[in-house]
């Protein structure tokens, strides 16, 4: 006998919504079974492309890098830049998270 699925909650925000699906189970709420496939035509990519110059040696070292472990050598460097400015924020390996400003921060 197939298991009673759970009813979404009504979310504020696509946050709120993010931190909700990433401590539970999609199987408890959905279906799979009578999924279909989506179709979005009209979704703009939310990357943005760049133009970087980097020495030649640290390109060759990152597709060095990028071989080892079987990922895409441009994957890995974003996923490079992103742990770096993480840290620089402070926001640890979490993900990218604006600092509050100076002053608000420092009022805590």
């Amino acid at each position: 006998m197939p298991h009673k699925l759970k009813p979404i909650p009504a979310f504020r925000s696509e946050a709120e919504e993010r931190r909700f699906w990433q401590t539970h189970d999609s199987a408890d709420y959905l279906d799979i079974e009578k999924a279909r496939p989506a179709i979005f035509p009209n979704l703009k990519p939310t990357a943005r492309t760049i133009s970087l110059r980097c020495p030649e040696i640290l390109l060759s070292e990152l597709k060095t890098i990028s071989n080892k472990r079987g990922v895409p050598y441009q994957s890995l460097m974003k996923t490079f830049l992103a742990e770096r400015v993480a840290e620089e924020l402070g926001a640890g390996s979490a993900g990218i998270r604006r600092r509050p400003p100076a002053h608000r921060a420092a009022a805590r």
